[in-house]
């Protein structure tokens, strides 16, 4: 019955009142006896409702009239509402059950930051205890400052990697997830195998390599002996002495470029102290490279006078393989052009060259450690497939970026962009 139909039924009710009434002489009265009654059975079904809805479990009471269709749809709702309530849950235990069987911790957050569950594995690698920290903000539980910051700075864009543990040996990788209506998922796991080995792999590269070097440095001086009194050997010898001594100088700077790159990736990053002038150190490259390769024009264009906290040797190094690629793969006479400039955000250093150009193809792992586009070709230049990965150290290690484009036959541009916002002091 609709609201409609109700009130019509009253309004009948009401005229039939008045008429009686008005038969017996009292129509007021009549009509005040008629919205007693009907009060009065308004509060009959008031209460058959407010009973009802303090055990809402049992079937609604019978009714009749709009009040009979008020409960019937309250009911329907209630049982929408349930079975609505029951596949929300089975999906959360599902996930819970999912969640549980994971080696990695998993912790669900709210919209406040409190706890709201977590898995078994979570409970060592942060240090608590579930149920018992179920509602309790996280970020006062976790004792690592660099967990606090991170998760209460609230950008996730990037994982956190930190140390944890009494021993400050526990390596920790912490990533957090958006879901809902302002939850985090926050997932994080034990990653000390996996820097122990990296660091074992370091450790052995950085002594193998300086290793080498005393054997080669006896072999380069003896080959530089017998090159030097060539004329007395027979001219057959000279030939191979020539390659071997090439392929020995290859060797000594391979083995730089590997101790370098060693150091740079086992240096913690920590604060820079040292102010660095970038326009001097871009005139310092430019004249070096200007006297090694006389016929590439080399074009320096400074716009901004900023400088920045960080360390020379390092940025000097990545500038200078950059600038190395730019000449070895550019035609003679093809200009080089270094950019120096800033915006709000950031400060830039660009090399463009408009030399072979690279393939896209290749681009995403033009940093990895001896990736070449073509062999026959690194091997005429002498590279040593080290320099874009040793870019890409130091560019981290400032807390940058390192940024790749090009086109094939047409050039290349590499440019190593750094936080304003960090490291800008001028």
């Amino acid at each position: 019955m609709s609201w409609l139909a109700a009130a019509g039924r009253i309004l009948f009710a009401s005229a039939v009142a008045l008429l009686l009434g008005w038969l017996y002489g009292y129509p007021l009265q009549a009509l005040l006896a008629l919205f007693v009654g009907l009060v009065g059975v308004w509060l009959y079904q008031l209460r058959k409702v407010q009973m009802w809805l303090q055990d809402p479990a049992q079937t609604p009471p019978d009714a009749y009239g709009i009040w009979g269709e008020l409960l019937a749809r309250m009911y329907a709702h209630q049982r929408s509402s349930e079975e609505v309530q029951l596949r929300l849950q089975e999906h959360v235990n599902y996930l819970q059950d999912s969640f549980s069987s994971m080696r990695d911790g998993v912790v669900m957050i709210d919209r406040q930051g409190a706890i709201k569950w977590l898995n078994r594995a979570a409970q060592p690698l942060l240090g608590l205890r579930y149920p018992e920290d179920t509602g309790h903000k996280l970020a006062n539980l976790v004792r690592a400052p660099e967990f606090t910051d991170y998760f209460l700075g609230d950008d996730f864009s990037e994982p956190l990697q930190y140390v944890s543990g009494d021993d400050r040996r526990q390596h920790l990788r912490v990533e957090v997830t958006r879901f809902g209506q302002g939850e985090r998922l926050l997932f994080v796991r034990d990653i000390s195998e996996a820097v122990r080995l990296e660091q074992i792999r370091r450790d052995f590269v950085a002594n193998v390599s300086h290793e080498l070097r005393t054997p080669l440095t006896v072999i380069s001086g003896y080959l530089d002996t017998f090159l030097a009194t060539a004329s007395e050997l027979p001219q057959k010898l000279n030939k191979p002495l020539r390659q071997m001594s090439q392929q020995a100088d290859r060797m000594e700077n391979l083995l730089k470029d590997l101790l370098w790159l060693s150091k740079i990736e086992n240096d913690k990053r920590e604060e820079q102290h040292e102010l660095v002038d970038m326009t001097g150190l871009l005139q310092e490259v430019r004249e070096e490279f200007s006297d090694m390769h006389p016929e590439t024009p080399i074009e320096l264009d400074v716009r901004t006078d900023r400088q920045f906290y960080g360390n020379y040797r390092q940025l000097y190094s990545a500038v200078a393989n950059l600038l190395s690629n730019a000449v070895k793969y550019s035609e003679p006479g093809s200009p080089v052009i270094i950019r120096w400039y800033s915006s709000a955000n950031e400060c830039i250093v660009e090399v463009e060259d408009h030399g072979v150009g690279i393939d896209p193809v290749h681009i995403p792992r033009l940093t990895e450690r001896f990736y070449r586009v073509d062999d026959s070709r690194s091997s005429m230049t002498g590279g040593t497939g080290l320099g874009l990965a040793i870019v890409k150290h130091v560019v981290a290690a400032h807390g940058g970026d390192f940024r790749i484009t090009s086109k094939p036959s047409v050039g290349s541009t590499f440019a190593l962009i750094f936080p304003s916002g960090e490291s800008d002091v001028g």
